[in-house]
């Protein structure tokens, strides 16, 4: 049966994450893919959480308590362009998610933005171990959205395919800018 791109997205990234992998959400919203990827690298394993919003941390920083998932979660509140002032450059990362556009329920005037997104993109790619993948679902739909998704697109399609594939899952016939899913898959 056919999935919806979020339920393909957590298939997939079952099959690339083991337990005591190291992880990254890069916008942890309200925490519920925080949470899953938590329970898939286990208690050796490490999920880093990033989200600009006190409220997406304090919401995730309670789902993982009541799941017992917080001792292998670090949760930042800062934007995911920051990334590599937390992940050493030398480690290596077998996934990374991004959840592009608002946070649910949460003020919808903040938004990810294209050149915060791409920087952080950039050092994802470079983070990533061979055969790890980077996840974007792309929600467009609001105001600045169709021009974090173009830029999110030139990124993607820009990517050497000698070292990355690239990868996208959609829905054609809806209306209102269903989101889209981005599997970057590194070689």
């Amino acid at each position: 049966m056919l999935q919806k791109p979020l339920h393909f997205n957590h298939d997939i990234l079952k099959e690339y994450i083991r337990p005591g992998d190291h992880v990254i959400d890069a916008t942890v919203g309200n925490g519920n893919d925080t949470v899953f990827l938590a329970q898939l690298v286990g208690k050796d394993g490490k999920v880093d959480g990033f989200d600009i919003q006190a409220q997406a941390i304090e919401e995730t920083g309670k789902k993982l308590l009541l799941t017992g998932l917080a001792q292998q979660t670090t949760l930042h509140h800062m934007g995911h362009e920051n990334i590599k002032k937390i992940i050493n450059e030398n480690h290596s990362i077998a996934v990374c998610m991004f959840n592009l556009g608002y946070l649910p329920k949460g003020d919808k005037s903040i938004i990810t933005l294209p050149e915060t997104t791409l920087s952080a993109l950039e050092q994802c790619t470079a983070l990533l171990r061979t055969k790890g993948v980077l996840s974007i679902m792309v929600y467009h739909g609001h105001p600045g959205g169709a021009e974090e998704k173009d830029a999110v697109l030139t990124f993607a399609q820009h990517l050497p395919q000698k070292e990355f594939t690239v990868y996208k899952y959609e829905i054609l016939n809806q209306m209102h800018c269903p989101p889209f899913l981005l599997l970057i898959e590194k070689k």
